[in-house]
């Protein structure tokens, strides 16, 4: 069973494309906290997860999502492998989306601090997997 429930913030404004046959597709990072306490009294991390979602569902989310949103991802995780540019094989973990349930209130400011953290803006190239 290949089923994944992630709920987290988004890192930037999804960007959204349309492939050379015309289908709508939407990529955004997903930061989701762990829920646990390390050893030192801090809080755990945070991991960044690549999210892809197609058609209607891409149009949906590029219009109502944006930086700071917090969201509940359904979905399927999918590794896709690729050959980069110096030889080497390159791997891509991402959770395609079924499903996107919009958490944030509606009109609520997410440009001036709606990241309860200070989340780094995360280029796909330095996504480690």
């Amino acid at each position: 069973m290949n089923k994944v429930q992630l709920i987290g913030r988004l890192t930037k404004d999804p960007q959204q494309r349309t492939t050379q046959n015309g289908t709508a597709v939407a990529t955004f990072t997903l930061a989701v906290d762990r829920r646990f306490a390390r050893k030192d009294g801090e809080q755990g991390s945070t991991d960044f997860i690549p999210i892809v979602a197609w058609r209607k569902l891409a149009e949906i989310v590029c219009t109502h999502l944006h930086k700071g949103n917090r969201a509940a991802i359904a979905g399927r995780m999918q590794v896709r492998t690729y050959l980069a540019d110096d030889g080497s094989m390159r791997y891509m973990t991402e959770v395609i989306a079924d499903e996107v349930e919009f958490l944030s209130p509606k009109g609520e400011d997410t440009t001036s601090g709606g990241l309860p953290f200070d989340a780094p803006e995360v280029a796909d190239e330095d996504v480690p997997f």
